[in-house]
């Protein structure tokens, strides 16, 4: 009777399972760090814009609030972007005929909005509301980081999922009086830590803030 399997057979298919299981580890090694690695998160990456808008001198210098541009950040979950009206309230006055705010002037001649670019963004499964973390004390830079230190707007945090549930689960250690929230350089809980965390806590008993609830999946996922 001849031989079905030849006598290296056992050996090849010993190897090409270990071949697999090789590749499969690497696979998800190789995802793995992808999903950790800045091309993946973007954070440090700094997006191309129409105009090259700095926080730094807006912000930092001028002491301008987040909120004179991004206007729905307290009512509305989107933050919103400053329409051109905003921009030209300042430069009407100021650096009116220079030539990098040439799309500013022509957005508002053309009433066409300038495009600027998301920097900081979830995906679209994601459900996120502005206005909610602002009434809670949620600071800005908790997301954002110290735009008032960034000429050029980057991505400051990874907007992963593990990253937003370390906070849901323990928010007390995020929070501040929401009259500081839009302070960039706000630093009370430095000198007074222990204060930081009693208000934390107390804050999160007062408005009813539960850390198990919002491990919901539907708090996010709707």
């Amino acid at each position: 009777m001849p031989q079905i399997f030849t006598a290296t057979a056992d050996t090849r298919l010993r190897a090409a399972l270990l071949v697999a299981g090789l590749a499969v580890a690497g696979a998800g090694l190789f995802a793995g760090g992808y999903m950790d690695s800045s091309y993946a998160t973007m954070v440090g990456w700094v997006q191309d814009q129409p105009v090259p808008f700095s926080h730094q001198h807006h912000v930092g210098g001028l002491g301008i609030d987040c909120r004179y541009c991004h206007t729905g950040v307290e009512t509305s979950p989107q933050a919103g972007l400053p329409p051109t009206h905003v921009c030209m309230t300042c430069h009407s006055q100021v650096w009116t005929g220079a030539p990098v705010l040439a799309p500013v002037r022509e957005s508002l001649a053309s009433g066409q909005p300038i495009p600027w670019r998301r920097v900081a963004r979830v995906p679209d499964y994601v459900y996120f509301n502005h206005a909610i973390h602002i009434d809670r004390g949620v600071p800005c830079v908790t997301c954002h980081g110290r735009v008032d230190q960034m000429p050029l707007l980057s991505r400051a945090q990874p907007f992963q999922m593990g990253w937003c549930l370390e906070c849901h689960r323990d928010p007390a250690p995020h929070l501040r009086p929401p009259d500081q929230v839009t302070r960039m350089d706000w630093s009370d809980w430095d000198r007074h830590p222990e204060e930081h965390a009693f208000y934390g806590l107390d804050y999160v008993k007062a408005h009813g803030i539960e850390p198990a609830r919002l491990d919901d999946c539907g708090i996010c996922h709707r």
